[in-house]
C-alpha cells in the first residue's frame, strides 16, 4: 500500500475509529482473571494511540509531501549507482554534446496534486554522467501541445524540495501547476515547463546538492543530467538562457548554490526561507567539514568570483530564516549579478507551506521578467525595506550562513 495513497489515508481513518470505539464497547464487558483484563484494556489504549499518531503523520506527510514512500521512510532508499571524481566542473570532463541523447518514457504521476492543471508526468532516470538514478516530473504549460506553438522552445524552471522532502512537493504541496495555468493562459506568467527531480538520494541525510566522491554526484545529477534528458525529450529552451532553479528551505540553498556555481547552466534561482552556509541543515553532507562547507556555501561563492555571474536571484525569507541570506548576498553582488530580496514579516507564518504557497505566483511573474521575456534585465539589485530586525551589526559568518538572527538553526521541510 502506498505511503501517500488515498487508501492508506483512508485505512488509517478506520482503524482510528475503530480503535476508538472498541475500549467503549468492550471496556466493561471484559471477563477472566484480572491480570488479563489490565492487559487488554492496555493493549486497547495503546492501539488507540498508535493509530491516532498513524492518522496525524498520514495527513502530515500528504500535506507537506515528507517522504514520499516507505523507503524514503524508513531510510532504506539509495539512488546512487556510483559516485565517480567528476573534478570541480562537475563533468569529469565529458563532452556533454558528444553523449547519446536521453530518450525517456513517461507515464501519468499517481498522488496528490498529480492529475490537476493537465496532469504531471514521471519518468525514471539513469543519470549518464551522475551515476544517480531517480525518478523526475515534469508538467508541461497550457501552450506545449497547442499548434501555434508546435515549434516553439519553452523556458524550465527546475523545482527543489526541503528535507525531508518529496519530488512532488510543488505541485502536491504548493500546487504550482494549479497556480499557474491560469496565469499562463492569460499571458501574465511565461509558460514555464515546471521540472521536479528527486534531490532525497541517500538514506537518512540531506546530500546539500554537493558532488562528494564515493558518496553521491548531487550535483551533477540536478544541473547535467537531468536538464540534459528535459532537453533531450522536450522543447526546451538551452541553457542557461532558458533555465532556472527554484526551492525552499534546504531546496533554497540549493537552487542558489547551483545558479552561483553553475551561471554555464542557469539564468536565475529562487530561494524562500534559505540559508548560505550548508550547516544551516545539520543533516546535510555538504556540513561535513571546512573545506566542504565553503565549497557549497553560495555566499563565498559569489564573493569570490573573479568576474560576477550573469544571474539574478530571488530571495525571501523572515528574520531569521532565510532574510539574512538574502541580504548576505546582495552585499556582496556585482554587476551584471542582481539579487532581490523581500522580508516577510512574522505574521506571514513560519517555516512551513503555508508561508511558502502564496509565493508561488509572485516567484514566477519575477522569473518571467527576469528570463528576459520582452523585459530588459535589470542591472542592479534591489531589496524591499526590511520590517523586523536586520543585519545590522552581524558578524561575517554570521552574514556568510544566513542565520544571523538564528544562528545553526536546523530545518525540516
Amino acid at each position: 500500500m502506498s505511503l501517500t495513497g488515498t487508501s492508506f489515508l483512508y485505512t488509517a481513518v478506520v482503524l482510528t475509529v475503530v480503535a476508538l470505539i472498541l475500549p467503549l464497547v468492550l471496556w466493561s464487558r471484559m471477563r477472566g482473571p484480572k491480570a488479563v483484563r489490565v492487559a487488554a484494556r492496555a493493549l486497547m489504549l495503546l492501539f488507540a494511540q498508535a493509530t491516532a499518531v498513524t492518522l496525524v503523520f498520514v495527513m502530515v506527510n500528504n500535506q507537506n509531501n515528507l517522504y514520499d514512500n516507505w523507503a524514503d521512510l524508513f531510510g532504506t532508499g539509495n539512488h546512487v549507482q556510483q559516485a565517480a571524481n567528476l573534478g570541480k566542473n562537475g563533468t569529469g570532463n565529458i563532452s556533454l554534446k558528444r553523449l547519446p541523447k536521453v530518450k525517456q518514457h513517461f507515464s501519468p504521476a499517481e498522488g496528490a496534486g498529480m492529475r490537476a492543471a493537465g496532469g504531471v508526468e514521471v519518468t525514471q532516470l539513469k543519470g549518464q554522467v551522475s551515476g544517480v538514478n531517480a525518478e523526475v516530473y515534469v508538467w508541461l504549460p497550457p501552450q506545449y501541445k497547442e499548434p501555434a506553438y508546435r515549434h516553439h522552445k519553452f523556458p524550465v524552471v527546475e523545482l527543489l524540495p526541503g528535507y525531508p522532502g518529496s519530488a512532488k512537493a510543488w505541485f502536491g504541496s504548493l500546487h504550482a501547476n494549479e497556480q499557474l495555468l491560469p496565469l499562463m493562459k492569460s499571458g501574465r506568467v511565461a509558460p514555464f515547463i515546471l521540472v521536479a527531480p528527486r534531490t532525497n538520494l541517500l538514506a537518512g541525510v540531506d546530500t546539500g546538492c554537493a558532488n562528494i566522491t564515493g558518496t553521491v554526484n548531487a550535483d551533477t545529477w540536478l544541473s547535467v543530467d537531468v536538464p540534459k534528458m528535459v532537453m533531450d525529450n522536450f522543447r526546451a529552451e538551452p541553457a542557461p538562457s532558458g533555465w532556472a532553479v527554484a526551492g525552499y528551505s534546504a531546496g533554497a540553498h540549493c537552487a542558489v548554490k547551483l545558479a552561483v556555481a553553475h551561471p554555464d547552466r542557469y539564468r536565475a534561482a529562487v530561494g524562500m526561507s534559505g540559508y548560505n552556509d550548508p550547516i544551516g541543515e545539520r543533516n546535510s553532507l555538504a556540513a561535513a567539514g571546512p573545506a566542504l562547507r565553503a565549497a557549497n556555501n553560495p555566499y563565498l561563492l559569489l564573493k569570490e568570483k573573479k568576474t560576477p555571474p550573469p544571474i539574478a536571484l530571488y530571495i525571501s525569507g523572515e528574520s531569521g530564516d532565510g532574510y539574512e541570506a538574502g541580504t548576505a548576498l546582495a552585499s556582496v553582488a556585482e554587476a551584471p549579478t542582481t539579487v532581490h530580496v523581500v522580508f516577510l514579516p512574522r505574521s506571514d507564518g513560519g517555516h512551513t507551506m503555508a508561508l511558502w504557497r502564496p509565493q508561488v505566483k509572485a516567484v514566477f511573474r519575477w522569473l518571467t521578467l527576469e528570463m528576459g521575456k520582452n523585459h530588459p534585465h535589470a542591472g542592479t539589485g534591489s531589496t524591499t525595506t526590511p520590517h523586523g530586525r536586520s543585519t545590522s551589526g552581524s558578524t561575517h559568518a554570521e552574514l556568510a550562513s544566513g542565520t544571523a538572527s538564528r544562528a545553526g538553526a536546523t530545518r525540516k521541510r
